[in-house]
């Protein structure tokens, strides 16, 4: 088994590993677009936060990764052999990391049906494709924008969705297709499209570290890892242990995590102020900023939350406004939050409403 470079042992690019963190806690997020120049650990921090995640509980036989524990997901294979057989067993397994090849056709991604089978025999018959093996694990694009555009749209409308649906001649077949989508790219191989773009959750922009202690850990640790990769996973085991333990606790309280109305409308003036285009970015800074507050034990999001959320948010929807052309920054964004507001509240006072001066209520709903 080829060994894999710890996740904490990665220097720097904290931004990167935080919307991975942010990603394996809740996958409903949609997925994370990291772009950046060659030799800059895109490829190493994917693999290694599948290996960091935990053993998952699947049916034996199932090639789609089935949760036992989540019917309501379950693909037509396993309701088929449950209404023929009854009991299917259950087995624990490691997280898929699936590698996808840029020459990848449809039918690779997301499967076929053998149509002469059914209409010989009788029966359905279902070739699992890219989206099944990665069903509850990791799907990883390099050079997601040389992959060809109706390929890409496939996969993000099934990390949308979370359910792939192959239908042919009348003859269809469902599976879940719940993953960590990670896409990553060289922009000086050309850029993805904008409809594309903005369908990445979150993007990171990373470049070469260019402090020179930082540098030489780098190869430090490279190649303490290359003479003994044992001995290397085991001097950071306790780290990786700790984030993985971080990491499964925050999936546990994310359904927990509450916000309010006040939290809706800084987010929703926050995107405005900055002309971000539709609502997708909306979204994915509530689902992002649920996660992070998740992450560190809360059950309230924050402010800082939403910042940190919002720069991994915002970076490739922006277009226009005061941060165009420029990194937005985390404390940049906390006091945009903050203008923001005051100027709200300014314009709350000078016209009084019948709720003026309420305490906004937790909302417990849950984000979709």
């Amino acid at each position: 088994m080829q060994a894999i470079y710890p996740f904490t042992a990665i220097v720097g690019q904290e931004r990167m590993k935080r919307a991975l963190t942010l990603n394996a806690i809740d996958q409903r997020i949609g997925g994370v677009l990291i772009r950046g120049e060659r030799g800059t650990a895109k490829s190493t921090a994917a693999r290694a936060l599948a290996a960091l995640l935990p053993e998952i509980e699947v049916f034996a036989e199932s090639p789609f990764n089935d949760d036992p524990n989540a019917p309501e997901t379950w693909s037509d294979w396993v309701r088929e052999r449950q209404a023929a057989n009854g009991k299917l067993d259950i087995a624990k397994r490691k997280i898929s990391f699936v590698d996808l090849p840029v020459s990848a056709t449809e039918d690779r991604v997301v499967g076929t049906l053998d149509i002469e089978r059914a209409i010989k025999k009788g029966e359905r018959h279902f070739d699992p494709g890219v989206l099944a093996g990665a069903n509850r694990g990791l799907l990883y694009i390099d050079e997601v924008n040389l992959l060809d555009d109706h390929v890409v749209d496939l996969l993000l409308d099934s990390a949308a969705m979370g359910i792939n649906i192959v239908e042919r001649e009348g003859i269809s077949f469902t599976h879940p297709a719940r993953f960590i989508l990670i896409g990553t790219m060289n922009p000086e191989e050309g850029d993805l499209r904008p409809q594309l773009l903005d369908r990445f959750a979150l993007a990171v922009e990373i470049r070469g570290i260019r402090d020179s202690r930082q540098r030489v850990q780098i190869m430090e640790r490279n190649l303490a890892f290359e003479a003994d990769a044992e001995a290397f996973y085991k001097e950071w085991f306790p780290k990786e242990e700790e984030l993985a333990e971080k990491i499964m606790a925050a999936r546990e309280l994310i359904e927990k995590i509450s916000y309010t109305s006040r939290d809706l409308i800084s987010i929703a003036a926050l995107t405005s102020s900055l002309h971000v285009d539709g609502h997708r970015g909306d979204l994915v800074i509530l689902k992002a900023a649920r996660a992070q507050a998740a992450f560190d034990g809360r059950k309230q999001i924050s402010d800082l939350d939403i910042a940190i959320a919002a720069e991994l948010a915002l970076a490739h929807r922006i277009k226009r406004g005061p941060f165009n052309q420029a990194e937005v920054t985390v404390t940049e964004l906390e006091e945009r939050i903050s203008e923001l507001q005051g100027q709200a509240a300014t314009q709350g006072e000078a016209e009084p409403s019948p709720e003026a001066g309420d305490e906004p209520e937790p909302v417990k709903k849950k984000t979709t």
